[in-house]
């Protein structure tokens, strides 16, 4: 049986049909009653046309309507692609056309947001509207039903199941930290492998369905509870990983603090999944505040990706819950789960040794241990395939080189003798102040180690002298004495080099992330700049 996601599911789903996949809100799915819901949207998406590696825009919030539109794209093989809800009409308008979308399924309130998109995207000819499919907004080339419409009368069986391969393609577009977003190209089988570990987070991978399954039947349920929205990578993992091992999978219309306390005593969450401080702080600090309201004795584990999680969020979690497991997952969309990070008393971000990730220098050479070099982190073995409809990017990404194909991230590291990782930040990010180097991703955790302080982004500001400065734009913690610039930076004078103290600083109501919780820094860069607020 072929390692394609959608086969791997079924058979998992073939395995336990009684237990549960998923809850949202009231709504609660079998494996089965999901499985099935998501064989008659996939037969309805092949009887309108959308063919195998045509691409489907999913324009939702979290619910289990993405779920199954997800799953139905991969069992036709086609392409799901994520759509940012919280997009602006240039930025949907650029996603819509980039990734070449045939088809959407929709929730209506994000309707008259896709109606310029739409009508400026000449392959799209087909939408399912998750509540009412009223045609107002769509172009008339564009064949609109309504969801439940859609799977009306549909077969449940799984369509097209021995036509699948390892090689077809899933498309998850990036959350455009420093730019527009990019369509990274996985095929299903490296996907798989890199981001889902083989199905096996705590061991070695299961390299059959027929070995998935029955793990899946003998396995303990973990329970999770997915805070971020789905369109985010990082909650797709912990999607995938939740379904494939048999575990059911709670998700959260929209984030909500005390919602998620409520969610963790009624369902018994074993883990809890987060994005960076963005969501865990406020977690936090509702288990400080109401935690004894609810029951959380079931939460084990906190688990965060996609962006760093604090040393103060660390331990204030791990001292409001007794015995609890904190994991901070480093990687990306274009490389999966790369291992865990550990924060240590002196600030820096550290990796363990992976035989799969590299630190390596211009000319791919790996850096020797114990060099005070800095060079990229870089992946070999399971890896994409590039990204979509820019093959400039991608050669400087994903480079072949001897005829091994490499990942290269965008992070800066170098080695300690051990062989672990000091992760030091972006190289997009860096700023250089005469000649030296700042990575903002230090000194926002400086800066965050500040109680008062709740979140921050750093970035370069031009500098007459230096060239550049550091600047820094901060968010204050609501109830707390709110210090003035000179503490913040002693502060950090203890914690960080001179030359890495934000010389320029500026307090915000709130600090502006996306969705998923992803750090904004064009918009930190125009803070600084006295553009916007």
């Amino acid at each position: 049986m072929t390692l394609n996601l959608a086969t791997l599911y079924e058979s998992v789903a073939a395995a336990i049909p009684d237990r549960p996949a998923l809850v949202c809100g009231d709504r609660r799915l079998s494996h089965s009653q999901l499985d099935e819901r998501a064989n008659a949207l996939a037969h309805h998406l092949q009887s309108a046309g959308v063919g195998p590696h045509e691409h489907v825009g999913l324009h939702m919030l979290n619910g289990t309507e993405f779920v199954e539109a997800l799953l139905a794209c991969l069992k036709i093989r086609a392409v799901p692609v994520n759509i940012n809800y919280r997009y602006t009409d240039h930025e949907l308008r650029y996603l819509y056309d980039d990734a070449d979308l045939v088809a959407l399924v929709i929730e209506e309130e994000f309707v008259p947001a896709a109606a310029g998109p739409a009508d400026a995207c000449p392959k799209l000819r087909h939408a399912v509207v998750v509540g009412d499919p009223a045609r107002t907004a769509w172009p008339d080339r564009v064949g609109v039903v309504g969801y439940e419409e859609a799977l009306a009368g549909r077969p449940r069986t799984a369509p097209m199941a021995d036509e699948r391969t390892a090689d077809d393609h899933y498309v998850i577009y990036t959350g455009g930290t420093t730019g527009m977003p990019k369509g990274v190209v996985w095929r299903h089988e490296d996907f798989y492998f890199a981001a889902l570990n083989g199905g096996n987070h705590y061991g070695p991978p299961y390299r059959t369905a027929e070995e998935l399954a029955a793990a899946a039947v003998g396995g303990d349920a973990l329970n999770y509870l997915i805070t971020a929205p789905l369109m985010h990578g990082a909650a797709a993992y912990t999607l995938f990983s939740g379904l494939l091992g048999g575990s059911p999978v709670i998700l959260m219309r929209r984030y909500d603090p005390i919602e998620t306390l409520r969610l963790i005593e009624r369902e018994r969450a074993i883990v809890v999944t987060v994005v960076g401080d963005a969501i865990a702080r406020p977690l936090v600090d509702a288990i400080r505040e109401h935690g004894a309201e609810y029951d959380l004795s079931s939460m084990k584990v906190l688990g965060s990706g996609g962006a760093l999680l604090s040393r103060p969020v660390q331990e204030e979690a791990a001292a409001l819950i007794p015995g609890l497991y904190i994991t901070d997952g480093f990687g990306a969309s274009e490389s999966g789960v790369d291992g865990r990070l550990q924060v240590g008393p002196d600030g820096l971000m550290r990796l363990a040794a992976n035989p799969r990730v590299s630190v390596i220098d211009e000319r791919f050479r790996p850096i020797t241990p114990g060099s005070p070099d800095i060079g990229l982190i870089a992946r070999t073995g399971h890896v994409p395939l590039g990204y979509y409809n820019d093959p400039g990017k991608t050669a400087k990404t994903f480079p072949v080189i001897d005829g091994v194909r490499w990942a290269v991230l965008g992070d800066m590291a170098r080695v300690e003798a051990d062989g672990t990782t000091v992760l030091l930040g972006r190289g997009s990010g860096c700023i250089n102040s005469g000649g030296e180097k700042v990575f903002p991703e230090e000194v926002e955790q400086a800066l965050k180690s500040h109680p008062a302080v709740m979140d921050a982004l750093v970035a370069g500001v031009p500098d007459p002298r230096f060239g550049e400065r550091v600047g820094a734009v901060v968010e204050m913690r609501a109830g707390v004495a709110v210090p003035d610039a000179e503490e913040l930076r002693t502060h950090c004078r203890g914690r960080i080099a001179g030359y890495k103290v934000p010389a320029a600083l500026v307090v915000v109501d709130e600090v502006v992330r996306s969705p998923s919780g992803k750090a904004d820094y064009r918009w930190a860069k125009r803070v600084l700049a006295g553009e916007t607020s």
